[in-house]
């Protein structure tokens, strides 16, 4: 059966998947980075992961996989197939698509940013699928985000497209690791949220899942923090829609679990905020933590229904 490699690379952990023609998750897997024994170590984690993961199917399908796709965090040089900064794994310059080429014997090798990736799943074959335009925008420890066009994902001149995280709402506001004062993640993102929900309560340890209990039993100081968050949030998206114009916007990661706690007030306050706007439909996200992966066995199917064009000219 014809397969490709698709690995999901995060800070801690990673996600993989052995998937068919059509989608099929055929086989699927998980494993630490390692990181703690250094990015060396991180990277050789991946390489023989992806080593198991074709030997797995060359013995359960009868043939090795055709492609692999790999999403990584941090900065992604796509075109050149190089991993090029991620704080959070500790490398720089690691030319991985030529790496884990090397190791599977030659099969071509797509390399993507990790939220962008997690994008074009979404786009393709999860809720922004048959739409022409979408957003997808994940609140997690940060935000970012992934354009949407056509079916592919826009990087950007510089690899740096969607990084609505770092759009200013609060001028003057919170400092950002970033350098700047006011980003859209220092007040809605997963994180913020519980840092607004912890000094709120005095406990350390209560976090944005907390707060989302707490508004929907009715908790005056929950629903003002979340409050904050969600008009913070609406601030941003209004700024990224009003220059995008998209059709859809996908909003996902871990903030968006709280459903409609979310989404109803989002969608209002969106709403009161533009002007001459086209109104997007507002979303949650489908494929919750397998799109990554997806996302990743796209870019591996897209090689090897354009053999054409190099691993090199793939953009994610």
């Amino acid at each position: 059966m014809r397969h490709v490699i698709a690995l999901d690379v995060g800070g801690t952990g990673m996600k993989a998947a052995l998937v068919g023609a059509d989608g099929e998750l055929l086989h699927q897997a998980r494993r630490s980075t390692g990181r703690e024994r250094g990015p060396d170590s991180v990277v050789e984690s991946i390489l023989a992961f992806a080593a198991d993961l074709r030997a797995h199917g060359e013995d359960h399908f009868g043939e090795p996989a055709a492609a692999a796709g790999v999403a990584v965090p941090g900065i992604v040089d796509a075109d050149r197939g190089i991993a090029a900064y991620a704080a959070n794994l500790g490398w720089r310059d690691v030319p991985l698509r030529n790496l884990l080429s090397e190791r599977l014997d030659g099969v071509p090798v797509a390399l993507g940013h990790d939220v962008r990736t997690g994008g074009l799943a979404e786009g393709r074959i999860g809720a922004g699928r048959g739409a022409d335009r979408f957003l997808f925008v994940p609140l997690g420890t940060g935000i970012a985000g992934a354009i949407g066009i056509d079916g592919r994902v826009e990087a950007g001149a510089h690899g740096f497209a969607g990084e609505i995280g770092h759009v200013v709402v609060r001028p003057a506001g919170a400092p950002c690791p970033c350098g700047q004062h006011g980003c859209l993640e220092r007040y809605a993102s997963a994180a913020a949220v519980s840092e607004a929900w912890a000094r709120a309560t005095g406990d350390r340890d209560a976090d944005a899942a907390d707060c989302a209990k707490a508004v929907e039993s009715g908790d005056a100081r929950a629903r003002a923090v979340w409050q904050d968050a969600v008009d913070a949030l609406a601030d941003g998206l209004v700024t990224a829609l009003t220059l995008l114009d998209p059709r859809v916007l996908i909003i996902g990661g871990g903030l968006a679990e709280a459903g409609e706690t979310l989404f109803t007030p989002l969608r209002a306050a969106v709403e009161r905020r533009v002007t001459f706007q086209k109104l997007p439909s507002i979303v949650p996200a489908a494929l919750g933590d397998t799109a990554g992966c997806l996302g990743a066995g796209l870019l591996a199917w897209d090689l090897l229904a354009t053999p054409t064009h190099p691993a090199s000219e793939v953009s994610a």
